[in-house]
Parts: C-alpha cells; structure tokens; sequence
C-alpha cells in the first residue's frame, strides 16, 4: 500500500521530538571518582564539591575534543561514588577498576585511561632482592587502606604475603623509614609525590618492576541518560589515541607539584 504525502508527513513530524530528544541528550556528562587518589583524583581544597587531578586534567581535553560538558563532582567515598554512578545519578566514573562483578551496571570503555603501577618501594640501604611478587614472601610489607590492586594480586597478597594496611601512605612510609617493615606497595605517582612531600625522596627507592599493574578505566553506567553507542565509540577512539601521547604523562607531572604545593600549604590557608 502506498502511503500519501500527509501520511508519511505526519508520521515524520511525530518523529521529530524523539530525534531531538536522542541527539541532544548529552551535552553535560557528571562524572565522579575516589575522591582521595592524588595525583589521580582528590576533592579541590577551594571548592570540596569538585574533584582535581591528573585524571580530571586528561578528562576536560577529551570532553573539549568532542564538544561534550563535563562535571567532575565528589560523590561521596568511593563506596558510595560508585552507587551513585550505578543509580545513574551521576552518568560515569572515571576511575573504575575492571570488575566482571559490574558488568550489568556499567560499560568499561578499553583501553584503560591510566595504567596504575604499583611498585616495591625499599629503603636505599635495603637487602631485599626483589623482582617478582613472590620473593616479597617472608618479608613485612605495608600498604595503604586506598590501594586499588587488582583482585588477582590482592588474592595473591592475601595468601602469599604479611601486609599491614595503614589509612594512608604516610604512616606507611614513616614505618619503612624507621625499619619497622621492609617495603611498601604504593602507586609510582603517588609513591613519589608522598616522599617528595615527606622529605624522603634521598632515603627511599621505587624498584623498576611493577609488582601490579590495575588498569583505571571510564565506566559508563547502564542507567545513565548519555549512555549511547556514539559516545562510547568516541571515548574509546580518545582513550586509543591517549595511549601514544604525552597527555598524560604531563597531566601527572603537573599534578604532582599541584599535590605537593597543596600538602606544604599551612593549615587554613587558601591555596592559589
């Protein structure tokens, strides 16, 4: 049967809100994250609703490069970041570990954003002979509470080794300065922003190996308004491309001094 002109008119202007509705559903991405992973990710001292960082630096180029709005907000401790994305309240984190766990709640775009490696800090002077995760065993470790090790490692590290887990890295390494442990497991941006800042940088040393390489990846929850096939292909292609440049390198240099400056401020003084 072949439809007059009206019909197939009206039918086309029926249409019309749905396309609109389809094309402009995206123009502002809210995205959340640990809100206490320096240089990654920390909540901006000015302004605590906002989360700063490497990560935040490397996400605004790519949201500028595709004509997307974005909004890094603190959405609570990462526990509670990540039901707030899966509720689709806020539309993606930026710093989700592969979890098969969560692959009814989010889409994980590949190739990760950073590859997070934790290295094998020791003092200078130490003995320890160290070049894969198994010759740790034996010896007392430390590790921050905020590690994000992968779960193989952390099963690994469950059975293999004797950790002792502080709130922060801080006390970590203040335990390994003083011989109290014999390493720490810490992140190699964070590791050397911390002993940087802690004056230690001439006392301890990163091993070259990484003893775990978690991969943080942009997890798209299910339940999100922007969830679409087009913004997914379009934020895999940056993060592809961001595997051969610079970009994140620098964002992580820069904001290591940005932590560093942050964390020599005095107590109730604004930073600039």
């Amino acid at each position: 049967m072949q439809l007059r002109p009206w019909t197939a008119l009206l039918g086309f202007t029926l249409l019309l809100p749905t396309l609109s509705l389809a094309a402009g559903k995206c123009d502002r991405l809210v995205i959340t994250g640990s809100p206490d992973a320096p240089p990654l990710l920390w909540r901006d001292p000015q302004d605590p609703t906002r989360l700063i960082g490497a990560t935040a630096d490397v996400l605004q180029q790519v949201a500028k490069d595709l004509g997307v709005k974005i909004d890094l907000l603190y959405g609570g401790k990462r526990a509670l970041a990540l039901d707030e994305a899966r509720s689709g309240r806020m539309d993606m984190l930026a710093d989700a570990p592969l979890n098969v766990g969560e692959l009814e709640n989010f889409d994980y775009i590949h190739p990760a954003l950073m590859q997070n490696d934790y290295l094998v800090w020791t003092r200078k002077d130490s003995t320890l002979a160290y070049a894969t995760a198994a010759d740790l065993h034996g010896h007392q470790g430390a590790v921050s509470e905020r590690a994000r090790l992968s779960r193989g490692f952390e099963t690994f590290a469950g059975q293999q080794l004797s950790l002792q887990r502080f709130a922060t890295l801080t006390p970590a390494f203040q335990k390994l300065l003083l011989g109290e442990v014999d390493y720490v497991l810490a992140g190699r941006y964070s590791g050397m922003a911390m002993a940087q800042s802690l004056g230690m940088s001439n006392d301890l040393v990163a091993r070259d190996v990484p003893v775990d390489q978690p991969g943080l990846y942009l997890a798209i929850s299910h339940n999100s308004a922007c969830n679409d096939p087009w913004l997914r292909g379009q934020l895999a292609k940056k993060m592809t491309e961001l595997r051969g440049s610079d970009g994140v390198q620098a964002a992580l240099q820069r904001n290591i001094e940005r932590w560093k400056a942050q964390l020599q401020q005095p107590v109730g003084t604004p930073t600039k």
